[in-house]
């Protein structure tokens, strides 16, 4: 019996906290959502507290009976909120997994802060798949050269004239145009782009000539969203 009444003096604490808290939960209020879970640990507490106390009393049919039934409210509660509980899977997969690449929608690139505080993109650049880091500060994609050369470019035959600015500062590149550069579920044509010289870049970034063809993105804590025209 003390257990019960440790159990609902948790759950009244839910229910008071939750009204402490802005943001919906599974699509509900905070304050509808402790209630729920208040409900719950108490009536699962004393389901709990009666089959303990009444164990030699009841039957192996009637036991399995209750055991299905809470499976039964189990996957009925998971089924109804499967798309809050895989929303929630997904950033804990996120944060357990650096630079994974979350689930997008269409016409939308998701990427999550990488240990080094920067934003990362898996893209494809004429079909060749390219890491690429976003940067603002870059006024044109810029591929390293390194990239540029298993896109099959012929280094030979570029010239180096463009200074570049990047948010680590300034390096010379070669004009370039790729036909079609895809980031997520963003794919976009005759991109202007910069190949830099061997050595110049340690990664090809994502700059300002495919970021002004897009309808605008936005960081939602450690997620970066690109959202497409």
């Amino acid at each position: 019996m003390k257990f019960v009444l440790v159990v609902i003096a948790v759950a009244i604490a839910f229910a008071v906290g939750g009204t402490m808290i802005d943001a919906k939960i599974f699509g509900l209020s905070p304050g509808a959502f402790a209630a729920v879970l208040a409900f719950s640990l108490v009536a699962l507490a004393n389901v709990g507290w009666y089959i303990s106390e009444h164990r030699g009393q009841l039957s192996t049919t009637l036991l399995q009976a209750l055991a299905w039934v809470v499976i039964f409210g189990v996957v009925v509660t998971g089924y109804a909120f499967r798309q809050e509980f895989a929303g929630v899977s997904s950033r804990v997969m996120d944060g357990l997994v650096p630079g994974r690449t979350p689930k997008a929608g269409a016409d939308e690139a998701i990427a999550v802060r990488r240990r080094d505080g920067h934003f990362g993109f898996e893209a494809i650049a004429d079909g060749t798949k390219v890491t690429m880091m976003f940067d603002t500060g870059a006024s044109s994609v810029v591929l390293t050269s390194e990239d540029a050369q298993r896109m099959g470019v012929d280094l030979s035959g570029l010239n180096y004239t463009v200074r570049v600015s990047t948010a680590n500062g300034t390096a010379m590149a070669a004009p370039y145009y790729l036909e079609a550069l895809t980031v997520g579920n963003i794919t976009v044509r005759r991109v202007r782009a910069l190949v830099a010289r061997p050595g110049a870049l340690n990664e090809s970034l994502l700059g300002q000539s495919f970021l002004d063809r897009l309808a605008g993105f936005n960081v939602e804590k450690d997620r970066l969203v690109l959202r497409g025209i």
